[in-house]
């Protein structure tokens, strides 16, 4: 394996290749992570999602419910990602009728040895997945194609790290 160069070391890497990090000799720390992203629509698909009137049923709920059960099987998805005892996970929307965007925001909460960035970024991306799966017979162009339709910025906006008092 090549070695990488960086001024930190990959905790994930070591000569044999890759490997889950070794926390057990870490405290439990409370910790809280939220990340957040868009999905860009046709302005006839926002206004479809605000009045509950596509087909395949309720957007957001659905939505909602792919994001918090994500954050639930994040460990089983990425694979160096320790499974971490979540104590709460919420997934909301903010619909932008004149952007024609709707942005999830995923809260995650965990008294844990490791960090829940990898949970919240989950929760949101499946949360986005699932809008995009909800509309997507109604964001296709004439060809088949999605050229409206994007998912975009999703990043961490906060996160909270203290010991247990």
């Amino acid at each position: 394996m090549e070695n990488i160069k960086n001024t930190q070391e990959l905790t994930h890497v070591d000569e044999n290749g890759v490997k889950i990090v070794d926390i057990s000799k870490k405290n439990d720390v409370y910790r809280e992570c939220t990340a957040k992203g868009l999905i860009k629509l046709k302005p006839s698909t926002i206004k479809a999602i605000v009045k509950n009137e596509i087909a395949k049923g309720d957007v957001l709920t659905t939505a909602q419910v792919a994001g918090t059960m994500a954050v639930k099987n994040t460990s089983n998805m990425i694979p160096m990602c320790h499974p971490v005892p979540i104590t709460s996970a919420k997934v909301r929307f903010e619909v932008d009728e004149e952007d024609n965007t709707v942005e999830a925001i995923c809260k995650v909460k965990s008294t844990y040895k490791t960090g829940i960035e990898m949970e919240a970024l989950t929760g949101v991306s499946v949360a986005l997945l699932t809008v995009w799966d909800m509309v997507k017979a109604i964001e296709k162009d004439e060809n088949g194609q999605y050229p409206n339709t994007n998912i975009s910025n999703i990043m961490v906006v906060e996160k909270i790290k203290r010991d247990i008092e």
